[in-house]
């Protein structure tokens, strides 16, 4: 794999985004996700995932350069269809998958992140959905996964307002487990998926699909609605123009059409 590096010991798979210079996720990247699935399906050495980022960040966002290769909305909804059965795949995959957050974790990398069954973050790092600073929406299901996190209200203010929560807001929310500092998050994490991976497969896999249940009916239902919304609100000049104020690193400049 191109952007996922893959080491395995004690039934744990250790799994490095690196795509320098902000493990940005690309298309690649998510069907390397995907990838990495398969390969450690009918894998018996491994029974626990660990997510984690090489450099600065987890996951810093969505590629938005990659954007602008995009030419229609029904493209752009597709893009986000695609990513958001990837990551159906991770949070309901039969063996756990927990993701160690330093740095960022925002937009897609955020939602990469709530995808994964456990979050272990860093103090102070960043976890949001900062998408409508750049006239955009969340696309991998963000929007129908944050509110399960941190209640409807908080969802909406981190979303409006494109803020982040630190990490021990975030544990404080719900929306991860617990802080680490950072020398000590990935080892902790490891630590953690080591006892994990001393119970039975059997079990593991018979408890994830139990916490599927938890989702309401709905919820399929807001998952489809905004891979649709996502490619409709593409085709705005307002999406035109916050990402190409983004390329540029100014301020966008919205009018409502």
């Amino acid at each position: 794999m191109e952007f996922l590096k893959l080491s395995i010991e004690d039934g744990v798979a250790v799994v490095t985004i690196d795509r320098p210079p902000a493990n940005a996720l690309s298309r690649g990247l998510i069907r390397e996700v995907n990838e990495l699935l398969n390969r450690v399906d009918s894998d018996d050495t491994v029974r626990v995932v660990v997510l984690h980022g090489e450099g600065r960040f987890f996951s810093a966002g969505a590629d938005i350069k990659e954007f602008k290769e995009i030419t229609s909305g029904v493209e752009f909804s597709e893009f986000a269809s695609e990513g958001q059965a990837v990551f159906e795949r991770l949070e309901s995959f039969h063996k756990p998958v927990i993701a160690a957050i330093h740095g960022a974790a925002l937009g897609g990398g955020l939602e990469l992140a709530m995808a994964c069954h456990m979050r272990f973050v860093t103090p102070d790092a960043k976890l949001g959905l900062p998408e409508l600073q750049l006239g955009l929406i969340p696309g991998f299901a963000g929007s129908q996964r944050l509110p399960r996190y941190v209640g409807m209200p908080k969802a909406a203010e981190m979303m409006l307002t494109s803020e982040p929560l630190t990490g021990d807001q975030a544990v404080g929310y719900g929306l991860a487990n617990e802080a680490y500092p950072e020398e000590k998050l990935l080892p902790k994490t490891i630590e953690i998926a080591k006892k994990i991976a001393k119970k039975s497969p059997i079990a593991m896999k018979a408890t994830i699909n139990l916490l599927q249940f938890s989702k309401p009916s709905s919820y399929y239902k807001g998952v489809e609605a905004e891979s649709k919304s996502f490619g409709d609100v593409f085709l705005s000049e307002d999406a035109q123009e916050g990402i190409q104020a983004f390329m540029e690193k100014r301020e966008p400049i919205f009018k409502g059409k």
